[in-house]
């Protein structure tokens, strides 16, 4: 029977599981407690980097519906819950991997799906929501641009014949009845 200490945890555990919409496995054998902190806080405020038991992790996992992290869940493990934009946490995650050897990536689940190594580094090669947000803008933005641009060159004709529409406008305009 489950401490009541443990049970509280296996329930917090949960709710991140629940509550995040990506989590990354790791181990983090070896990193100094400044090395921690610098992780955590590249990572921003939306995840939550957090030192858990294994045993209790396998619990909440399954009250949670996840099954990705099933035979990982040995050594010093650390989960990062990611609630915000799973691409920055992935790309934070996997820079300080690179500098930092001792931390070690090992499986990862994004809305549903299992992901390991190569998925999180796949997701981090993305392109921050951000960027994606400004490019679906200036696509969206483009034909009001393009049509802006047709108004103020009719206008600028215009004011060049005096007021009066360019010879090309009024040879396609329909006659007056």
């Amino acid at each position: 029977m489950a401490t009541p200490s443990k049970t509280v945890a296996i329930e917090e555990i949960t709710a991140d599981f629940n509550e995040s919409t990506a989590a990354v496995l790791t181990e983090y054998r070896g990193l100094t407690v400044a090395q921690l902190k610098d992780l955590r806080r590249s990572l921003g405020q939306e995840t939550k980097y957090a030192v858990v038991k294994n045993t209790l992790t396998a619990i909440a996992a399954k009250n949670a519906g996840i099954d990705a992290f099933d035979e990982q869940l040995s050594g010093p493990t650390a989960i990062a819950f990611v609630k915000g934009d799973a691409v920055a946490a992935a790309k934070s995650l996997t820079e300080f991997a690179k500098t930092n050897d001792k931390l070690v990536i090992k499986t990862g689940w994004f809305e549903g799906k299992a992901l390991d190594q190569s998925g999180i580094a796949a997701l981090a090669a993305l392109e921050s929501r951000e960027t994606q947000l400004a490019r679906v803008a200036a696509v969206l933005q483009a034909p009001a641009s393009a049509a802006a641009r047709v108004v103020e060159a009719l206008r600028a004709k215009l004011e060049e014949n005096g007021g009066e529409a360019p010879a090309e406008a009024t040879e396609e305009a329909p006659a007056e009845a």
